[in-house]
């Protein structure tokens, strides 16, 4: 039999088992060869993969040349494909995203490492290390100052948050697998994520506070900051919104891109979507016409907003308007925050909220949740409501039974 699981008793008297392949290969000379090897999958299905695996090497003459192979081939060598394959498959933002996390995180710790010597062991040291790590306060490029003010603030970095580890994990585990699926490696380590996190907190404006903001706005930014207020857009939304999206007859948006980085793409979630506009925002598109192009909000030649051209203003309304946090700055995320809470906080329906919003799952759409008023208290006023007059069942069967014979 060439799969099979040993037994046997180790030193502490406890019994181990391993599933094993051994076969003997008679190759195209007559030489018979013997293997015996421990499956890297400790299951039958695994093993009797992992057979079948050994024979075509050995059918193929590549047995035994797979380990020097893979000894060879660091993972920062492996990274310029793992790239390759983001960038095929995945939005800019993302690549971008997973050079940063390469850059910031896994290379300085697995680069000069073989892939196949990254294990569970190494991952979890990578963890640790990961939990004592203390996130970089980087100075905006359209803010020089910046990097000064928080060295005279003396500002403590504070260790990464779960989640940022997690998403580091994660990037990692997808270059493991995609090496496994390119077949530099035989088998990709499992990297157990931190388990369930509370969700992240978030910031909006009162009711009261967005009237004031949309008044302290100046005048050539107001429609931008309003509509972000009345539609919940995504700043890279906003960017790529063209006159072609709207239909103010109807009051309506299709939100078809997204513009990121001066790059194009669709929204986030891959798919487009239509949003009802209020009429104080079609109100205020009609009055923003322009001529300078196909976007809605442009720069002076036509060109598309860049996220730096979009800060100043919003930080200059907010500081008219005596908008402020102690927790953080206001962005412009938060506008799209206030969008979700003013709806809930209104009484929709949280999956018309998530529809409106672009959300791919109603668990984002849940954050919103807590903020409706009545929801809850409805539900349990029905316990204080009296009851239904109760039916007199007796009666309609005697009735139902004098009719017939």
């Amino acid at each position: 039999m060439s799969v099979r699981a040993r037994k046997w008793t180790n030193k502490a008297g406890k019994v181990e088992e391993r599933w094993t392949v051994d076969i003997v290969f008679q190759h195209a000379d007559g030489r018979e060869e013997r293997v015996t090897k421990v499956s890297p999958v400790q299951t039958r299905r695994g093993a009797e993969q992992y057979e079948r695996e050994l024979r075509n090497a050995l059918l193929n003459g590549t047995f035994g040349k797979e380990k020097k192979n893979e000894a060879r081939v660091t993972l920062a060598e492996f990274a310029a494909r793992f790239l390759t394959y983001s960038e095929n498959n995945n939005k800019y933002s993302s690549v971008i995203t997973k050079q940063q996390i390469l850059k910031d995180h896994i290379l300085p710790f697995f680069g000069e490492m073989a892939l196949a010597s990254i294990g569970p062991a190494e991952i979890e040291d990578f963890k640790a290390l990961m939990r004592k790590k203390k996130s970089a306060a980087r100075a905006r490029k359209e803010d020089p100052t910046q990097a000064a003010i928080l060295k005279r603030a003396e500002v403590e970095p504070k260790p990464l948050s779960f989640k940022t580890i997690n998403n580091v994990l994660c990037a990692l585990s997808k270059l493991l697998n995609l090496a496994e699926e390119q077949r530099v490696i035989r088998q990709a380590p499992r990297v157990k994520l931190f388990g369930k996190l509370p969700k992240p907190k978030f910031d909006f404006l009162t009711f009261a506070e967005v009237e004031r903001l949309i008044d302290a706005t100046e005048p050539e930014w107001r429609t931008l900051i309003l509509v972000a207020l009345k539609t919940g857009l995504r700043q890279g939304e906003l960017i790529g919104l063209q006159w072609a999206d709207l239909d103010l007859s109807r009051g309506m948006m299709t939100v078809r891109r997204s513009v990121w980085r001066g790059v194009t793409d669709v929204p986030k979630g891959g798919r487009e979507r239509a949003v009802e506009l209020p009429s104080s925002a079609v109100d205020a598109l009609k009055a923003h016409r322009h001529l300078r192009g196909r976007f809605v909000f442009c720069q002076d030649d036509g060109q598309p907003l860049t996220a730096g051209k979009m800060e100043r203003p919003l930080r200059r309304a907010l500081k008219r308007a005596d908008i402020d946090r102690e927790e953080g700055r206001i962005g412009w995320h938060d506008l799209r925050h206030t969008y979700g809470s003013h709806l809930a906080m209104k009484g929709v329906p949280l999956k018309v909220i998530q529809e409106l919003m672009g959300h791919g799952t109603i668990d984002m759409t849940m954050r919103y949740a807590h903020l409706s008023p009545d929801t809850r208290r409805d539900a349990v006023a029905v316990l204080d409501a009296p009851l239904a007059p109760a039916r007199n069942t007796d009666a309609t069967r005697v009735e139902g039974a004098t009719n017939h014979p």
